[in-house]
């Protein structure tokens, strides 16, 4: 067996206890529910409202964006801490320092957080079912097309998780994230239909995964009445399907390099440097 597929299966076999590990973690728990259940409710406080040009909920409308969101959160923001946070304490170099260990560290890594992503999306959606009227997850399509979405945004999202992570080397350094991360969920159509802004708006939030996402979603969960709201009065499955798909070949190809690239500047001493700044920073 080549060396590659034994870190294949070692990465196979972290990815497996780390899923375990933060299932069981209280605080791992509470962080992947935490945005849906706080927007959920809040959704469903505003649930009187309707969708511009459709009779539905505006709070149910809202419902698939807003797991898109978390799948985001959970997905690709996740692993860019974890990587920052690994790299500060020197569990990268260690993985740097095991033949191939980078493979099996990074498989672990996407299967681990895919796993909890996942569970935080079907929480929140079983909970939706019961508090939001109109969500259509009766029927064997619908489900369906929620697999193959959820399955091509993981794909797009955690490998760019992996490269923002390797581009900082703490985890104080990706609050310079969480700014622009917040003004693309405004525009992406997480809370409100994305045909209310601007049409230049709307370009900017097409060319990045979160509203393929969500839109992609939207078209799983909700009526077929609704895509009045989209753009072009469709789900545009097609479109949905290329650009998250674009995203995630790319993010594939260039994720292993840049993580690669950051591997070789680890050595003892930058680990050392920066542990010592984190006490400092606790003193």
């Amino acid at each position: 067996m080549s060396g590659q597929a034994v870190a294949f299966r070692a990465g196979l076999e972290r990815g497996r206890i780390e899923f375990r590990q933060s299932a069981t973690s209280v605080q791992e728990v509470w962080g992947a529910l935490f945005f849906p259940v706080v927007a959920l409710a809040v959704m469903y406080m505003l649930s009187g409202g309707t969708v511009p040009g459709a009779d539905f909920s505006l709070g149910s409308q809202a419902v698939p964006g807003i797991l898109a969101m978390n799948i985001v959160l959970n997905g690709m923001v996740s692993v860019a801490m974890t990587l920052t946070t690994e790299r500060e304490d020197g569990t990268l170099l260690r993985a740097k320092a095991t033949p191939n260990g980078m493979t099996g560290y990074l498989v672990g890594k996407v299967l681990g957080r895919a796993g909890i992503t996942v569970a935080g999306l079907l929480v929140p959606l079983v909970a939706a079912a019961f508090l939001f009227d109109g969500l259509e997850l009766g029927a064997v399509s619908s489900w369906a097309t929620l697999a193959w979405v959820l399955a091509l945004g993981l794909l797009a999202a955690l490998p760019i998780g992996a490269i923002l992570g390797s581009l900082f080397s703490s985890p104080q350094g990706m609050g310079v994230v969480m700014l622009p991360m917040m003004g693309l969920t405004v525009i992406s159509g997480v809370f409100y239909p994305v045909t209310a802004l601007p049409e230049w708006l709307q370009w900017i939030a097409q060319a990045f995964p979160l509203y393929w996402l969500g839109l992609g979603l939207r078209s799983a969960m909700l009526p077929d009445a609704v895509a009045a709201a989209e753009i072009g009065d469709s789900w545009r499955h097609l479109e949905t399907a290329g650009v998250l798909g674009a995203w995630a070949v790319a993010g594939l190809v260039v994720a292993p390099a840049v993580l690669r690239r950051m591997a070789r500047r680890e050595s003892g001493s930058s680990v050392a440097a920066r542990i010592e700044k984190a006490v400092q920073r606790t003193v």
